[in-house]
Order: C-alpha cells, then sequence, then structure tokens
C-alpha cells in the first residue's frame, strides 16, 4: 500500500502540533511586543535621525544573528548601518565607534560579558546607546540611553532556554525600528533601486538610461521611402528585431518588426515600401522611464520590443529576449 496515502501516524500529529504550538507561542510574543510600544520606539528613532554618524548593531550569539540582519535592512532602507561583532570591539574594533555613531546593541538577558566593553566605552565618549533587552535592570538596560525593553514571554524551547520568541521579537522590533527610519527620511523606490542594483527588484527601478549604459548599439534606421528589400537586410543586419523608420532629421516616425516582414510576404511584395509596412507612432519610453516601465509595456501590448526615443529620435532598442537574459525579467 501507497504509505503517502495512510492516515498520518499519531507521531505525526504530535509532531505538527507541536509546530503549532511554536507558531501560537510567537503569534502571542509579536502581540505582547506590539503592545508594548510606545515612546521609547520614538525616542529611538529621534536619537538615530539626531546623529550625522553610522548606527552601528552589536550583540552576541543569536543576538548577533539577528543584529546582522537589522544592521543590513537598516543599510538598505536608507540608514547608514553596519554590524560588528562585540568581543572583536575589545580588540581593537571600538576603533568603529567614533563620537557621531549612534550604538544599537542587543542582549535578551542584558548581561552579555562582551557587551561591557563597548558599553562602557559609549558612556566614556558620551555616544547614545539603545538597548534592547528583555531585563530591566540589567547591564546593558541601565547603560543606554534609550533601553527598548521587550515583554517577557516563555521562549518555545521546552527548557526554556534557546532563543526563540525572544530572538523573533528582536526582529521584529528592529524592522519596525527600520521601517520608521526610512519613512520619517522620505527614502523611495529609486533609492532602494541604487542601494539593490544586482537583484531583480532592483533591476527593475533602474532607470533606463542606467541599462543603456555608454555602450549601447544605437537602432538601424531606414527612410519611410526604403524599398522591402532594404527593409529585409536592415533588420537582418541589425539582428535587433525591427528597424526604426525615420525622417530626413532622424525623428522617429514608425517601427518594422520582423513579423510585419513575414506578414508582408502574404502580400504581393513587388514595389512595396518601408511606409506600406510599418506601425506609425510606435509604443516608445524616454532615457529617464524606469526599467519596469519597459516590462510592463511590454507585457501589456504583447510587443517583443521597443524604441528609446531622446528628443523625438531612437536612441536604443529595448527586447524582451535580452531583458530576460540580463535577469530583468524572471
Amino acid at each position: 500500500m501507497n504509505t503517502s496515502t495512510q492516515d498520518a501516524r499519531p507521531d505525526d500529529q504530535a509532531m505538527l502540533a507541536r509546530a503549532r504550538e511554536v507558531m501560537a507561542l510567537n503569534i502571542e510574543a509579536l502581540t505582547a511586543l506590539n503592545d508594548s510600544l510606545g515612546e521609547a520606539l520614538i525616542e529611538a528613532c529621534r536619537t538615530v535621525l539626531s546623529r550625522p554618524g553610522y548606527l552601528v548593531v552589536t550583540g552576541m550569539g543569536k543576538s548577533g544573528h539577528i543584529g546582522g540582519k537589522i544592521a543590513a535592512t537598516l543599510a538598505s532602507t536608507g540608514t547608514n548601518a553596519f554590524f560588528v561583532h562585540p568581543a572583536e570591539m575589545s580588540h581593537g574594533d571600538l576603533g568603529m565607534l567614533r563620537e557621531d555613531c549612534t550604538l544599537l546593541a542587543i542582549s535578551s538577558s542584558g548581561e552579555s560579558r562582551e557587551l561591557r566593553d563597548p558599553l562602557l566605552f559609549c558612556q566614556r565618549h558620551h555616544i547614545p546607546v539603545i538597548g534592547i533587552t528583555q531585563r530591566e535592570g540589567s547591564f546593558l538596560h541601565r547603560m543606554s540611553t534609550v533601553p527598548l525593553v521587550m515583554p517577557k514571554v516563555a521562549e518555545a524551547c521546552p527548557n526554556n532556554l534557546a532563543p526563540t520568541t525572544s530572538t523573533l521579537m528582536t526582529l521584529a522590533l528592529g524592522d519596525a525600528l527600520a521601517m520608521v527610519l526610512m519613512d520619517q527620511r522620505g527614502f523611495t523606490a529609486e533609492d532602494f533601486g541604487m542601494r539593490h542594483p544586482g537583484g531583480s527588484l532592483g533591476m527593475r527601478l533602474q532607470r533606463v538610461s542606467e541599462w543603456m549604459g555608454d555602450k549601447r548599439e544605437p537602432p538601424v534606421t531606414l527612410p519611410e521611402g526604403a524599398a522591402f528589400a532594404e527593409v529585409v537586410s536592415a533588420i537582418t543586419k541589425g539582428r535587433q528585431g525591427c528597424v526604426a523608420i525615420v525622417e530626413p532629421d532622424g525623428r522617429l516616425i514608425g517601427m518594422i518588426t520582423d513579423g510585419d516582414v513575414r506578414r508582408a510576404f502574404l502580400r504581393d511584395i513587388a514595389g512595396l515600401k518601408a511606409a506600406d509596412i510599418m506601425s506609425r507612432d510606435p509604443i516608445t519610453v524616454t532615457p529617464d522611464a524606469r526599467m519596469s516601465e519597459v516590462i510592463d509595456l511590454l507585457a501589456a501590448n504583447k510587443i517583443a520590443n521597443l524604441f528609446v526615443v531622446e528628443r523625438g529620435r531612437p536612441v536604443a532598442v529595448a527586447h524582451i529576449a535580452e531583458l530576460i537574459q540580463s535577469g530583468y525579467v524572471s
């Protein structure tokens, strides 16, 4: 019998029940954290916004892993930030804490011994500290300019030892801090794209001029009086799947694609001119358009290519096959 069709065994149900119990504990933790938010979060944001230097994030163990993610989120959304391991700070990396910086220190217990040197250094040099902890009265809490105290909730670990719900709350609190700062800075989609040029999302946010670069091959052009044979030759030679039909001054008036050429063979091609088979007023974009606009236009109009025009003259061809190959379309 196919075991995949059998009813789940009792131990399978126990595993599923345990997983749901963990999810429920996480939901309860996030609800408690949400209810605890108040003036301290506002003060933390004000502190970061008022400081010209970097927001340096630090934490030990699981808090450090979460801190690295928080620092990356901050850096990609408009707040200059980076993560430094607290133990490395005690061996020279305290030099990364300039007097115009802010320190975001994370410790659930608030007593991580590796944090003592960075915290004392900040106190000595009047560097504000934003501390994320669960324990009021802890060393981190006492040394923080702005303490962010998370609610005490049970860990999902049956021994109440392995950080689980506490790390989730820390991550959520870091995300909340980053998003508030992002809003306050007026961080735009264009700003996001500048910091994410390698990903598909960032690539779509690029300007067409950035995609073109300084070596973009210009489109093949012909006058509207060009013979049909010239059109076929130009499309074949240009290898762009189309040819631009232009006025004597170079202004775009039409477009002929390889599909137009194939359809023309169903007619009597004797005496055909470019003007007879071209599409007038083709869809175009300008160099300051976003690549997402190019992709949306190609998809919405079910076309394979379009021209980039500058002052009415074609300067580049955007072809869907090339955009897919380059990673602009997934």
